[in-house]
C-alpha cells in the first residue's frame, strides 16, 4: 500500500492492485487563501470525505468517474472494504463544528484508519468498532481538532503501529493550529521523511509504534 500526503488532511492511498483512494480533498486557496496547498487533480477510483467543510470535501477538481463515500456505513468497493463511523468535529457532540466520519479501510492485509477532523476522545464502543489499527492518519494541530496530547492518547488507545500526523500548521496552512513539532516533541521512534509518499507492507510494520512525518506533495 502506498500512502501519499497532498497536505492538510488529504491523502491518496494506492493499493497493491492499483485501486486509488483519495481522502478529504481540500479546496486550494480556501478560507481567503489560508489553505494554500496546490490543487488536487489526480484521478481516483474512490473518493472519501469526512465532513462538509471546504478543506475536506472539495471533489470538483478530481477528474473521471469515482465512487463517493461520504456517509456512515459499510462499503465494499473493488476489493476494498470500508467502514465509516460517525463521530464529532468537537468535544460537544457536534454543537460547535458538526459531525465527522472516521474511515476504516481494509486492503493489502492492512487496516488504515483516517480520523477526519476528530475533535474528541474515542469512547469504548467506538474503539471496539474501529478495532485493530495498523496505520493511523491523525490530526494533531489542535484548535479545530484534537491536539498533540489528545492525539498521543488516541495512538495508545488504538495501538497503532504506524501513525502519520496531519492537519497541522505549515507554510501553506495559515490556520491557528500548532505545527507538527509540538506533537513529535519528546517522542521515541519518529521518522521525518523528505518525501510525500511512503509504501507500507504488512510484513514490514515496525515492532514498536512509529510516527512517520511526510512532506506535503502540493
Amino acid at each position: 500500500m502506498k500512502i501519499k500526503w497532498y497536505g492538510h488532511a488529504a491523502f491518496k492511498i494506492t493499493t497493491d492492485k492499483g485501486i486509488r483512494i483519495i481522502i478529504d480533498p481540500y479546496e486550494s486557496g480556501a478560507y481567503d487563501g489560508a489553505l494554500a496547498y496546490g490543487k488536487i487533480d489526480e484521478e481516483a477510483d474512490i473518493v472519501m470525505t469526512s465532513h462538509d467543510h471546504a478543506d475536506h470535501n472539495y471533489v470538483k477538481t478530481i477528474p473521471g468517474k469515482y465512487a463517493l463515500v461520504n456517509k456512515a456505513g459499510e462499503h465494499d468497493m473493488r476489493g476494498v472494504k470500508i467502514k465509516a463511523f460517525p463521530s464529532f468535529h468537537d468535544n460537544s457532540a457536534g454543537k460547535e463544528r458538526g459531525n465527522n466520519l472516521i474511515f476504516v479501510i481494509a486492503a493489502d492485509d492492512l487496516i488504515l484508519v483516517h480520523t477526519g477532523d476528530i475533535g474528541h476522545a474515542l469512547d469504548p464502543d467506538l474503539l471496539k468498532k474501529i478495532g485493530k489499527t495498523d496505520i493511523l492518519l491523525l490530526p494533531v494541530g489542535g484548535f479545530f481538532t484534537i491536539g498533540a496530547a489528545e492525539a498521543s492518547k488516541m495512538i495508545d488507545s488504538l495501538a497503532s503501529r504506524v501513525t502519520i500526523p496531519m492537519h497541522y500548521k505549515t507554510k501553506k496552512c495559515a490556520f491557528p493550529i500548532a505545527p507538527v513539532d509540538e506533537f513529535i516533541k519528546g517522542k521515541d521512534n519518529v521518522r521525518v521523511l523528505d518525501k510525500a509518499e511512503v509504501e507500507i507492507r504488512k510484513d514490514e510494520l515496525p515492532a514498536k509504534p512509529e510516527v512517520l512525518v511526510l512532506q506535503h506533495a502540493l
